[in-house]
């Protein structure tokens, strides 16, 4: 039976780095950490709403780990990845949302 815990690992490593993204652009700081919690509040001060709305995602942070260390975590099955594909999804779609106005000030006219 094929497991899908490379799925919720790169899930995970997406919804971080959008955060991070979000956090740089707004010149906050953060840990060297993979708590998607933590991200989620620092990025609340500068995008209110958005701890709330992508509350879901801090339960991707196991995934930060698992694949490192396996067998602390049952693997994961296609619907558990297709959910938590689905979660990233959200993260990436809301913070580039809230990005790009600045990505666009940075274009020329065309």
């Amino acid at each position: 039976m094929p497991t899908y815990d490379l799925v919720g690992f790169h899930a995970q490593q997406a919804a971080e780095k959008a955060l991070k993204a979000l956090l740089v652009r707004h010149g906050v700081r953060f840990d060297r950490a993979h708590d998607l919690g933590q991200l989620l509040a620092q990025a609340e001060p500068v995008a209110p709403g958005t701890a709330e709305a992508l509350a879901e995602a801090e339960e991707l942070t196991a995934h930060a780990v698992s694949t490192r260390y396996p067998g602390r975590e049952p693997p994961l099955d296609r619907q558990e990845a297709a959910r938590w594909l689905a979660v990233a999804d959200a993260v990436l779609t809301r913070v580039r949302a809230l990005l790009q106005p600045y990505l666009d000030a940075g274009r020329p006219p065309g």
